[in-house]
């Protein structure tokens, strides 16, 4: 069997478009890191726990060497968003020689969705990819910073997106087969959303 999937394709062409997200509380001890060392076992964590329950499978054959090469790109960056220490989502980011950027992946960790950190996450993520080229010599100044975005993301994803200053450029729509999402591994259980706990406990 098939699904119909619809697919936007969104951009922003000034670092003006960006409209920014609110700061989770100082509490919240939510910080972002750049990975800078390459880690293909740390990227495939994020990948599949990120993408599990959103039908992301694109990556999920890649060798480790795959991963690898795809990591240590020049203009390739991961941005992890952490909870008082623990990983809660991430950004991957593409540079092309034209001055695009393109957000490849960007999303949360399905226990820490609905904690204020995702319009923080994507703010940052647009910001780092407008000043990409300042941490990559030979990379030009960014031009335009774009993505994609389908009706098998998340159901918030789109108005995220649009609330960033994103606009549609392009839509089209596919059949593709109807599959099951994947999960974070193989057998896992039912997502629960983490415990609410005062910080420092």
């Amino acid at each position: 069997m098939s699904i119909s999937v619809t697919t936007w394709y969104l951009e922003q062409t000034s670092r003006a478009d960006l409209a920014p997200g609110q700061v989770p509380p100082a509490e919240q001890g939510v910080r972002i890191v750049r990975a800078e060392v390459p880690s293909p076992e740390f990227s495939r964590f994020l990948y599949t726990a990120v993408g599990g329950d959103v039908t992301w499978t694109d990556r999920l054959p890649w060798s480790h060497a795959q991963w690898a090469e795809h990591l240590g790109r020049p203009g390739t960056e991961t941005w992890v968003a952490y909870e008082r220490g623990t990983p809660a989502g991430f950004v991957e980011l593409a540079a092309t020689p034209d001055g695009s950027v393109e957000i490849v992946y960007f999303g949360l960790i399905p226990a820490f969705r609905g904690r204020r950190i995702g319009g923080h996450l994507l703010t940052y993520g647009i910001e780092r990819a407008w000043d990409l080229g300042e941490r990559w010599p030979a990379q030009p100044p960014t031009k335009r910073v774009w993505l994609h975005t389908c009706t098998l993301d998340g159901e918030h994803a789109m108005a995220n997106y649009e609330r960033r200053g994103f606009r549609v450029y392009d839509t089209t729509v596919t059949e593709e087969p109807d599959e099951p999402a994947p999960g974070p591994w193989p057998g896992a259980g039912p997502l629960a959303p983490l415990p609410q706990q005062p910080a420092g406990e």
